[in-house]
């Protein structure tokens, strides 16, 4: 997964164009005069679009590496998020306004990039999402992790995070007004999740400012600043933290128990949010890249925990256990040889673990990225409250690596038998992989370097859980069994997610499933719930993108035979760049048909 917003940003379009960074701008390809016209104005327009994108969101900008608006937030008022939506409105009409014929192959796939975008958030807009600013998983009560990827390296950099830290309250109070129109539209989030947050908000309500996590990168200096410059720093922090921030975090507390609490909604289905089902049936399009409907995606569910639970059986019995797969799972979940005794030795062993990993890679692939990563913890505050990793992508710029943040909560609720494919999944071969790629690809817009689809990036970071096997990485049943348990986690999806939020299922209907059918501890079981409560139709991507890959791997094994090379295809994939699924069958059919013919 990758690692949630900080903050619930504004819709604006992909990513376009080229960046103020130290990249060059693609040349367009040699063609006819009016190729070559069309071309230019459409990289002109690209550009564009990208700086639009880093304007509206200083934070999106801090991600991929660009400094230029590191001092402020993104302007959530009302009238702000109106102006995004008009633009976006606008530019869907020049995109339109080309004419695709007279692009290259390459520049078409761009051009239907973009358009798929910039429909997809045009529509988005009726529902109103920003109304919905805050969840159980990140918003502004946890606005200080934005000083995780940023750089530290000079005064400036310092004072720029000061700057943030005095624009925090304007963020907060344009946050409380986004939530007060919610309630009046009724379009707020499940109270059962919502009932969480005040104990995020409460740990910036700190009496020292020092113990602040806006602090915490006044806490240490690079050698570089003077010992002065470290103490006035550090003593401004200090001051905006005790009156600024800390009086608008216990505003906010009190407004959020007293007035937003008791008016969410007491449901939970994303059916019940204002045109609701329409609502799910676009995000079910949208994050799947597909056109499938909830009751197609609740039936692939339920086939895939069948075939999943039958494979599942054959390791009960290789590892001679004796009983029920519900005994097997209760026994996967609780006995202690599963589980490391502290937060430390767990970090240490997923450190190993990606060790492990990486000479396998060769394996399977021919072209391997330059950008390292690193494994972090997930931050204390919120660990409790989300899952088990995520992956934080690193700068375009590579002046920042990738990050793979691993749930050091717990540990006793953190099985063994899972490490090896959720880093996998959240490092290499999967996210990273995918997002280090990406970044590296020649000779394309920006937008499609950084853009990402969840249906490709999900499906692709699933699909690298099984190349384990083609890694020689799942010797140890129990760790095979874990890479069942994950693609049964992502099955289990698809009927609870559905189930949740079109088919009137409960909260405890969902979590009882999802026990039932996979080893995971319920301490995950019931974060994850609560995140496809949160985040409805998210979770369909992953296995749905999953069966695609592996059907055109499968596709292109029986169609080239013996000139099939699992490094091409996989390389192939990536080349592609995040891309709807529609789009990536046609690419991969054509690698097909170019290697059947040669």
């Amino acid at each position: 997964m990758i690692r949630p917003s900080l903050l619930a940003l504004p819709l604006c379009t992909a990513f376009a164009g080229t960046p103020t960074l130290a990249l060059a701008q693609p040349t367009p390809p040699n063609a006819a005069d009016t190729r070559e016209t069309t071309t230019r104005a459409l990289y002109r327009f690209f550009e564009e679009e990208w700086e639009r994108s880093l304007r509206q969101s200083p934070e999106q900008a801090s991600y991929v590496g660009d400094r230029r608006y590191n001092d402020r937030w993104s302007d959530m008022s009302l009238a702000a998020i109106a102006q995004r939506e008009a633009a976006d409105r606008k530019a869907l009409e020049r995109l339109q306004a080309f004419d695709r014929e007279a692009l290259s192959e390459a520049d078409k796939l761009h051009y239907d990039v973009m358009l798929w975008d910039l429909r997809n958030a045009v529509e988005r807009q009726k529902y109103r999402e920003y109304l919905r600013p805050v969840s159980q998983r990140g918003g502004v009560q946890n606005a200080e992790e934005m000083a995780e990827v940023l750089p530290f390296a000079t005064v400036k950099d310092y004072e720029d995070w000061l700057s943030r830290m005095r624009a925090l309250p304007t963020l907060v109070e344009q946050t409380t007004v986004l939530m007060r129109e919610g309630v009046k539209a009724r379009n707020t989030p499940p109270r059962v999740l919502m009932q969480r947050v005040p104990a995020q908000i409460k740990a910036q309500l700190v009496d020292d400012p020092a113990r602040s996590p806006f602090f915490k990168p006044f806490s240490r200096f690079p050698d570089a600043i003077p010992q002065a410059e470290r103490e006035r720093l550090a003593a401004e922090a200090k001051t905006v933290i005790a009156e600024r921030i800390v009086p608008a975090y216990r505003d906010f507390l009190r407004f959020f128990e007293q007035e937003y609490l008791p008016n969410t909604r007491t449901t939970i289905a994303a059916a019940d949010l204002p045109d609701g089902k329409a609502y799910y049936d676009f995000l079910a399009r949208s994050f799947t890249t597909t056109d499938l409907g909830a009751d197609r995606i609740h039936e692939i569910g339920l086939k895939e925990v069948a075939r999943i639970r039958a494979e599942m059986e054959k390791v009960k019995a290789e590892v001679g256990f004796q009983g029920s797969l519900a005994q097997f799972f209760e026994h996967l979940r609780t006995d202690p040889r599963f589980f490391y005794k502290t937060p430390e030795e767990l970090f240490v062993a997923y450190q190993a673990i990606s060790k492990r990993i990486d000479p396998e890679l060769v394996k399977v692939f021919k072209t391997i990225p330059r950008l390292p990563y690193g494994v972090r913890p997930i931050p204390d505050n919120i660990a409790p409250d989300t899952t088990t990793a995520y992956y934080q992508p690193g700068a375009v710029d590579g002046t920042r690596a990738g990050f793979y943040y691993v749930n050091l909560y717990k540990p006793e609720v953190r099985p063994k038998w899972e490490m090896m494919a959720l880093s996998l999944h959240e490092a290499v071969p999967g996210h990273h992989f995918q997002f280090a790629r990406g970044m590296e690809l020649p000779d394309v817009p920006m937008f499609r370097r950084i853009g990402y689809f969840t249906a490709y990036g999900e499906g692709w970071a699933l699909y690298a859980e099984r190349l384990g096997y083609d890694m020689g990485l799942y010797d140890d049943p129990y760790d095979r069994m874990g890479q069942l348990a994950y693609d049964m986690w992502r099955a289990v999806r698809l009927v609870v997610d559905t189930g949740m939020h079109s088919k009137g299922w409960s909260r405890e209907q969902a979590i009882r499933f999802f026990m039932d059918n996979a080893p995971k501890t319920e301490q995950d079981i019931v974060n994850e719930i609560d995140r496809y409560i949160g985040w409805p139709g998210q979770a369909l991507a992953y296995k749905i993108g999953q069966l695609k890959i592996s059907e055109l791997r499968e596709r292109a094994s029986r169609e080239l035979g013996a000139k099939f090379d699992l490094r091409e295809f996989n390389d192939e994939v990536l080349a592609t760049g995040s891309v709807p699924l529609e789009a990536l069958e046609k690419r991969i059919d054509a690698w097909i048909a170019r290697k059947r013919g040669s």
